[in-house]
């Protein structure tokens, strides 16, 4: 249950946060509307008690009730619509985690280990998938998802909108990303971020691109009469830029003109989307990989003579992701063969050749019947059983 918990928080939080958006949408969709109609029915009422009611009254107001409660059913049935498919959503996400507990709570029986691996295939596609969305890769992540059938469980659709902001930033576009900024206000104020802000900056930045400077400053007033105090030497900035060609090589004002700040905002979306849909800041998969290759690393691990090829630690590329991750505390230590990787104990004995290297005994006697002689695999040199001792573990 601890690597659920650690590892799939996000699978469960991302749907739940986006039923709670969604549920609070159509409730103030439906005050909006329900205030409305009571707005209606009370000119109605007021209409009644006045004497004489023409026909013509009554059927307008009674026209204009109907019309809003259409719109209200209307409304209304989207927006259950809309978290119908969210709850769904949240519904096989949970089932699918819940398929992992039921069979590590069974007995260990064959059908189980299948199972438990099974799901566990599916869970490093949907960290792939996950790993791929958050580094900007959807085309591979939406491949992905579509082949395996990861849809519902993973947030492909979410990033579309992520997709096409980004679409748009590189277009040097900023009408999408200002409208995301409007939809997740509130998050993105508990979060500190200044992604509205940069946007505001790099289209004052455009203006002045085209020489619209007077309108430049017309937007300044607009957008930059209230700010904080960490925006204050940005401002200034613009501000200064006013004074200046746009060809100008001046800093920091060639530097904010530079088309590469685009490039900019969206690593800048990018990092700010998935930091409003993930706690974690760092995706599944490289800490499930780094917890894996610290379990398996040791000093042994970056020495030529000493890697073992069937060691993800040992093996290239992986070996340069762990050389920073910590050693694997390892209290009882176990001996096994580099040829045949059978563990060395009293029924597989370790055999020293006289060069000084150790194999399994099973593993050197197989050898002796396939080649006449033993082989040391690392140096190749030939040796006969007679010059092979036994090694004496303490």
């Amino acid at each position: 249950m601890n690597e659920l918990k650690s590892l799939e928080h996000a699978t469960l939080k991302v749907p739940y946060e986006i039923f709670n958006k969604r549920y609070r949408n159509a409730q103030r969709v439906l005050d909006v509307e329900a205030r409305q109609v009571g707005t209606t029915t009370h000119e109605l009422e007021n209409v009644a008690r006045k004497e004489p009611v023409t026909t013509g009254e009554i059927d307008k107001l009674l026209g204009g009730m109907v019309e809003r409660l259409k719109a209200m059913k209307r409304k209304a049935s989207e927006a259950i619509t809309e978290e119908v498919q969210t709850a769904y959503v949240c519904k096989k996400r949970l089932d699918h985690l819940k398929e992992q507990a039921t069979a590590l709570s069974e007995p260990s029986t064959p059908q189980v280990k299948t199972a438990v691996n099974q799901w566990r295939k599916v869970r490093l596609d949907r960290m792939l998938v996950e790993y791929f969305l958050r580094n900007g890769y959807y085309e591979c992540a939406n491949k992905l998802a579509a082949a395996r059938g990861l849809k519902d469980l993973t947030n492909v659709d979410i990033y579309s909108v992520a997709a096409e902001v980004e679409t748009e930033l590189y277009s040097q576009r900023t009408s999408r990303c200002l409208q995301w900024c409007a939809d997740n206000k509130s998050k993105l104020r508990k979060l500190n971020s200044n992604m509205e802000f940069k946007i505001r900056i790099q289209e004052f930045i455009e203006l002045v691109r085209q020489d619209k400077r007077l309108e430049a400053v017309r937007y300044a007033k607009k957008h930059f009469s209230t700010y904080e105090e960490d925006q204050l030497e940005d401002i200034q900035h613009c501000m200064g830029m006013l004074a200046f060609p746009k060809d100008t090589e001046v800093e920091p004002y060639r530097a904010l003109l530079a088309p590469a700040r685009w490039a900019a905002l969206v690593a800048q979306f990018r990092a700010e989307h998935s930091r409003l849909l993930h706690p974690a800041r760092v995706a599944a998969l490289p800490v499930a990989l780094q917890l894996g290759l610290a379990a398996l690393n040791t000093p042994q691990c970056y020495s030529a003579g000493t890697k073992v090829s069937a060691c993800p630690a040992c093996a290239a590329p992986l070996n340069a992701l762990a050389v920073g991750l910590p050693h694997a505390h390892v209290s009882h230590s176990r001996l096994v063969c580099r040829i045949s990787r059978a563990p060395l104990n009293e029924h597989n004995q370790p055999m020293v050749l006289p060069n000084g290297q150790v194999y399994g005994e099973k593993a050197l006697k197989e050898m002796m019947k396939e080649h006449g002689s033993i082989i040391c695999p690392k140096t190749k040199e030939v040796f006969c059983m007679k010059r092979v001792e036994k090694v004496y573990v303490m």
